[in-house]
């Protein structure tokens, strides 16, 4: 297991690896993850930018950006005013604030790689630290510390946007039933809020599962959520064919929310799947607050997660 330093287009990189796995990192650009390539099979995992890598900076629409790789949602996804004192009215921008700017990186001596970035209109660090728990599982150690003597609410989730191909399933622990809709293009699955059965959304067409990959062809793009509480914190995707998988693990007491970002060219043309563990319900922080379904760290504390992100092999 280790870490090296390079360039890619100009930007300092990180890559590590080990004899299962391969990750690269872009710290200058919102330490974004552009590579999770598995060694033993040869598949990469994320989805590779459509032109130039890269974003328009602070405060600026996601729309606008590379639409690759894995990012850092912090402390919000959609645009939002905080609603509570002492930062009442303050404006966060799409999809946070993280994401956009860069990031200190500094290698450590036990095989561990330390990613850190402080807010521009919060003040909060956000520090996570790469580590492989095995040769086929990376860990991600994610810290809050909230640097205020004031509550602060927020809503941080993963957003691996992954190479997909059609007919690839959708795996989530069994007892999930339901989903509530964030965004649906052309509202296919219903407006905002709306809620919808999974894995069959609608009882008259039985043909409509959202436990598969779709084609690119269909022009649909949807994002929801589970609103049945996770009876664990796993979610996975599989490819039948070639039998081999992704598995996403967390805890469900710091993580107690699963999203899933499916765009099959409904979305800028764009073909990729994310599943999204998340601290907070339905992306809109403000929101979130209202419904007591956000995550808080106390003037002056920390709070701390964890993220695996491993390969499944042979037939599930």
């Amino acid at each position: 297991m280790s870490w090296t330093t390079h360039q890619i287009n100009g930007l300092n990189a990180w890559t590590g690896r080990t004899s299962a796995m391969e990750v690269t990192l872009l710290p200058e650009l919102g330490s974004k993850m552009v590579s999770l390539r598995n060694r033993l099979t040869g598949r990469e995992w994320l989805a590779p930018a459509g032109g130039p890598l890269g974003n328009r900076g602070y405060a600026s629409s996601f729309a606008d950006s590379d639409g690759s790789g894995w990012d850092e949602m912090f402390p919000t996804i959609n645009v939002c005013r905080y609603p509570e004192h002492p930062w009442k009215g303050t404006e966060l921008p799409d999809h946070g604030e993280v994401w956009s700017i860069p990031w200190k990186a500094e290698g450590q001596e036990d095989d561990r790689l330390s990613c850190s970035v402080h807010g521009v209109r919060m003040p909060y660090r956000l520090g996570k630290t790469y580590s492989f728990a095995a040769e086929d599982r990376l860990r991600i150690d994610y810290q809050v510390t909230n640097l205020s003597p004031f509550p602060f609410a927020f809503l941080w989730a993963a957003h691996p946007l992954l190479h997909i191909e059609e007919g690839m399933e959708i795996i989530v622990p069994g007892e999930l039933r339901e989903i509530a809709v964030s965004y649906s293009e052309r509202d296919r699955l219903g407006m905002r809020g709306d809620l919808r059965a999974w894995p069959r959304p609608f009882p008259n067409r039985p043909e409509c599962r959202l436990d598969r990959t779709g084609r690119r062809e269909e022009r649909t793009a949807e994002k929801f959520y589970f609103t049945d509480e996770l009876p664990e914190g796993a979610a996975s995707v599989y490819d039948p064919v070639k039998q081999e998988g992704i598995t996403f693990t967390f805890p469900k007491e710091k993580v107690p929310y699963l999203s899933v970002w499916a765009n099959y060219g409904g979305y800028q043309g764009q073909y990729h799947l994310a599943l999204e563990p998340a601290t907070g319900f339905l992306d809109d922080l403000a929101h979130a607050m209202k419904q007591k379904a956000a995550a808080v760290v106390e003037g002056g504390g920390t709070y701390t997660w964890h993220l695996e992100v491993g390969w499944t092999k042979g037939k599930l």
